[in-house]
């Protein structure tokens, strides 16, 4: 592998949309900083693509701070009540309004971008993701799903350890505790029956594959290396978007039982043309 990406080509002056959750993750902040966006948007940018990002939210004419969210933003909940009369449904106005700018604005990039990536483990709960992706799809945008392996290794290590002192109360408590969160694996990393035709069965994924360019973008450690080293992915996003930048995928067709083109994927060629006012589309790239 070289030093460097290939220079841009198809994904040069695409736009793409990195939805996931944000909500009900470990650490908002962390998440923030170190979170998979932000090697994923690194790494399109070396195509010339432009990223929206929900944690970063581009500026607006006129409109300065709109929507714009950070580690606080979930807190919002904190002052939600099922008071009834006016003044439970005061508070819950205000909340539901609160959080309208943000909701706007994600939906804005969905709607402008020419394709998503949307990184969505089973075990977090999220609303906006779905969301998100129903939208690009009822609009025929690719979606790039990654739906990585989810086993939990402490509780591996929990049942074992009270399995092995002989506590079968500690057993029962972890049992109930399973069926209450629920804490379910998956360790083959299938995405849910309902994404399967929503999404096309080309476009998923089962991790970044963050590790082979991980030397190249000097990107520091974080969780997700560890849990790619213990589920090394057979199916990689990134490699998936460096081949895309050379030849459009196709998608399978079972009446033929072959791949065929895949319209769905429609990137614009714009070009500076000052007699034309700036820029334009020449053609949808092929």
């Amino acid at each position: 592998m070289s030093d460097r990406l290939p220079p841009p080509k198809l994904l040069q002056d695409a736009r793409v949309y990195l939805s996931g959750p944000m909500d009900f993750v470990a650490s908002r902040a962390a998440e923030q900083k170190l979170g998979w966006r932000n090697r994923v948007g690194e790494f399109l940018n070396e195509f010339g693509v432009t990223v929206f990002d929900p944690w970063f939210k581009p500026e607006l004419h006129g409109l300065q701070e709109y929507g714009k969210e950070d580690e606080t933003t979930a807190g919002a909940r904190a002052d939600w009540t099922f008071e009834s009369g006016k003044a439970g449904a005061a508070k819950r106005s205000s909340c539901s309004e609160r959080f309208w700018p943000a909701m706007h604005i994600d939906l804005r990039m969905v709607d402008t971008s020419d394709f998503v990536v949307a990184y969505c483990p089973t075990n977090i709960y999220s609303v906006g993701t779905p969301h998100e992706i129903i939208l690009a799809r009822q609009q025929r945008k690719p979606v790039l799903f990654v739906s990585p392996h989810i086993t939990f290794s402490a509780l591996t290590a929990l049942r074992d350890h009270l399995t092995s002192t002989g506590d079968q109360t500690g057993l029962d408590m972890l049992a109930r505790l399973q069926n209450e969160v629920p804490i379910k694996e998956n360790p083959t990393a299938a995405p849910s029956l309902w994404y399967m035709p929503l999404i096309g069965s080309e476009h998923f994924f089962d991790g970044f594959g963050f590790a082979a360019y991980k030397q190249r973008f000097g990107w520091p450690d974080i969780p997700l290396d560890e849990h790619e080293k213990r589920h090394p992915p057979e199916r990689p996003l990134l490699p998936f978007i460096e081949k895309l930048n050379d030849d459009l995928p196709k998608k399978w067709s079972r009446q033929r039982q072959d791949f065929v083109p895949n319209d769905d994927w429609l990137l614009w060629k714009l070009s500076e043309a000052e007699e034309k006012g700036g820029h334009h589309v020449q053609e949808a790239r092929e």
